[in-house]
């Protein structure tokens, strides 16, 4: 029997398609508050794991608004669902995944924000999050954020205990030392690029639940490679894109060779100040000279080249020998910290490369505009990794349904058992 799980905060799916990736899962239902996310979950979900949309369990709205998320609403904007509990209607619901946006966490975020993000709603969404775990009772949940989460003290007060503290009134454990034990680099595990997040796994709380939480931190650093993914394979096989003068609304042009154009594989439009740029940055590193490697070098170069000025430096060229850098929300907003390594191409990564330095297979398929697809890449959880703890969870639950067995009926107790699932 499969895993019945709700996943909240959906983004595009990252989460999601990585659990389904191991046909131990049925998503129950899925949510999130931005329309373009929600319609390429609802593709995905549709032509690569057939799911009948006509359920209408793919729910475009605020999770703030959680008693209407449970019971149903009719909004102006975001539509009219029966709401949760009747989409669920008697199926248990298993597991809950997901994790708030994590500007307000992420340390770039509170360097940009003058307040460093102290007055930003984002940081208590955490608590529609934990309302929706004391309704549905799951055996388990998988709570997902960025390192900053570890460090962000909105008020003066640390949200890391905040949430254990939350979790705990409602009846649930999870790890005491979360950044020795919940934080992961997912260049190890099968993801090309550095991306730091934090793993919060929940269960029931039992006489073994401290048990059952430590195991599944083991078993993931078991999983963990002994040598991160370098970013050459988000690269390999996709047409080349070079710089083009003779087509006035692009830059660049796709020289295809007679292969069929990937989705999500179009350029952004390039200054030719900006191609030159990072011409003269990739062949930089490709030489061996660099010149521009350092901050206080890029950040010079930056001021030379546009006359501005900057605290941080903007450019950076992903290597092909290395993971790659974080993949951002912010690279909706430009490319430049993301440039890719052929200096001949001389251009920032497209939408289909930020989606494969995510994980996200080539039929994934972004819809919105590409502003909207950059945002959601950079925004979700990569499927390899989300796979991996999929798999892990899983372990979890079977582990514990070993711990029973029937009899006349009924489920009758073996030994210790580690939780009490009999439903699985």
């Amino acid at each position: 029997m499969k895993i019945n799980v709700i996943d909240l905060f959906a983004g595009c799916g990252g989460l999601t398609d990585g659990f389904l990736q191991t046909g131990k899962y049925n998503t129950l239902a899925a949510v999130d508050w931005e329309f373009p996310t929600v319609q390429t979950l609802k593709k995905r979900l549709n032509t690569k794991w057939n799911y009948d949309l006509d359920r209408n369990n793919i729910l475009h709205f605020d999770i703030q608004r959680t008693e209407e998320l449970i019971n149903g609403y009719n909004d102006s904007k975001f539509g009219k669902s029966e709401g949760l509990d009747k989409i669920v209607g008697d199926k248990n619901v298993d597991l809950i995944v997901g994790g708030p946006p994590c500007q307000a966490y992420s340390m770039a975020g509170r360097v940009r924000d003058e307040n460093g993000m102290q007055d930003d709603y984002r940081n208590f969404l955490f608590e529609s999050y934990v309302k929706m775990v004391s309704h549905f009772q799951p055996k388990a949940f998988v709570f997902e954020n960025v390192e900053g989460i570890l460090s962000a003290k909105p008020g003066g007060i640390s949200i890391v205990k905040r949430v254990r503290k939350a979790f705990k009134e409602i009846g649930y454990e999870i790890t005491e030392n979360l950044r020795e034990n919940a934080l992961f680099d997912t260049s190890y595990y099968n993801v090309p690029q550095k991306r730091k997040r934090v793993i919060i796994f929940g269960v029931q709380k039992s006489e073994n639940s401290t048990k059952q939480v430590r195991r599944f931190y083991s078993l993931m650093k078991e999983k963990a490679s002994s040598e991160p993914l370098n970013s050459k394979v988000a690269f390999e096989n996709l047409p080349k894109i070079y710089p083009s003068k003779s087509n006035q609304k692009h830059s660049h042009s796709v020289k295809l060779n007679g292969v069929a154009l990937p989705n999500n594989h179009e350029p952004r439009m390039h200054s030719e100040r900006d191609i030159e740029i990072f011409k003269m940055l990739t062949e930089d590193i490709l030489s061996g000279a660099e010149k521009y490697t350092s901050s206080k070098a890029l950040i010079q170069l930056y001021k030379e080249k546009t006359g501005k000025d900057s605290k941080f430096h903007k450019y950076h060229v992903i290597r092909e020998d290395k993971p790659s850098n974080t993949v951002p929300a912010h690279l909706y907003k430009d490319g430049l910290r993301h440039i890719h390594p052929d200096p001949n191409q001389a251009r920032t990564i497209t939408v289909r490369e930020a989606g494969r330095i995510q994980t996200f297979d080539d039929d994934f398929e972004f819809l919105g505009s590409r502003g909207d697809q950059y945002k959601m890449i950079g925004n979700a959880v990569p499927p390899q990794f989300s796979k991996v703890i999929a798999e892990t969870v899983c372990e979890i639950f079977e582990t514990v349904d070993k711990t029973f067995r029937m009899k006349n009926g009924l489920f009758e107790e073996l030994n210790e058992p580690k939780l009490k699932y009999a439903t699985l």
